[in-house]
């Protein structure tokens, strides 16, 4: 029998870039002659990446941003956050331990996120997580991404799991729809970054800490879902 895999999302999940993506955001808006933001009203659209972050700036204040422009802060934006990484980012209270007590119990683990694989790759060897992972899976890895369904299952392949013994860990509405699509039980932190209670999308499990993340959680999940 395969062993058991466990499958994240990074940002917002395994660990927290708010700090540092604000900051391309905020370098970004700077080179354009905006007003910089902070963490209160812009926290809960990290997850959907620079490029919709530099949006709602812009349509906080009521200005229009011409395709042209959007790219080129974009731009910048991506050459400032791959400049300063890790930056602040650092992994969630409880994180380590969890993902010891995952390796010590068998279960490959892995890392599906939106980020391009790059930069992924880049903040977790630079907080010395990347070996922790039979697989790393960005935006870019496959012609798909989250919330294709494809995209956690090719992530899966590569690290040698099996869709049918997986538990997914996001903290979004795309990680969820993606394991709900791909058949998989999925836990959503309440911690990370979205604009509405992850309760709205109807995970498998919330957790508050990573303390409540489980080997005997993660077994029951897979257990239930083969049922």
């Amino acid at each position: 029998m395969s062993r058991p895999i466990i499958v994240f999302d990074l940002d917002g999940t395994l660990i927290d870039t708010a700090p540092d993506l604000l900051d391309s955001l905020n370098h970004s808006l700077a080179a354009a002659g905006m007003p910089g933001t902070d963490a209160t009203g812009f926290r809960g659209f990290v997850g959907h990446g620079g490029r919709v972050m530099i949006e709602r700036a812009y349509a906080a204040q009521q200005r229009a941003l011409p395709a042209a422009e959007h790219d080129r802060l974009y731009a910048l934006f991506l050459d400032h956050y791959g400049e300063n990484i890790p930056g602040r980012s650092l992994p969630y209270p409880g994180v380590l331990d969890a993902l010891d007590r995952f390796a010590d119990a068998g279960f490959l683990m892995a890392v599906c996120t939106n980020k391009t694989e790059a930069f992924s790759r880049r903040l977790l060897d630079a907080l010395g997580l990347s070996t922790r992972f039979g697989a790393i899976c960005g935006q870019d890895t496959f012609a798909f991404r989250k919330p294709d369904p494809r995209h956690l299952f090719e992530t899966i392949g590569m690290a040698g799991g099996d869709p049918a013994r997986a538990v997914m860990v996001g903290d979004s509405q795309t990680d969820i729809d993606t394991a709900k699509a791909a058949g998989i039980p999925v836990v959503a932190v309440d911690f990370g970054y979205t604009d509405r209670h992850v309760r709205e999308f109807e995970p498998s499990r919330i957790i508050s800490h990573y303390d409540e993340l489980t080997v005997g959680l993660a077994e029951a999940l897979i257990m239930a879902m083969r049922a």
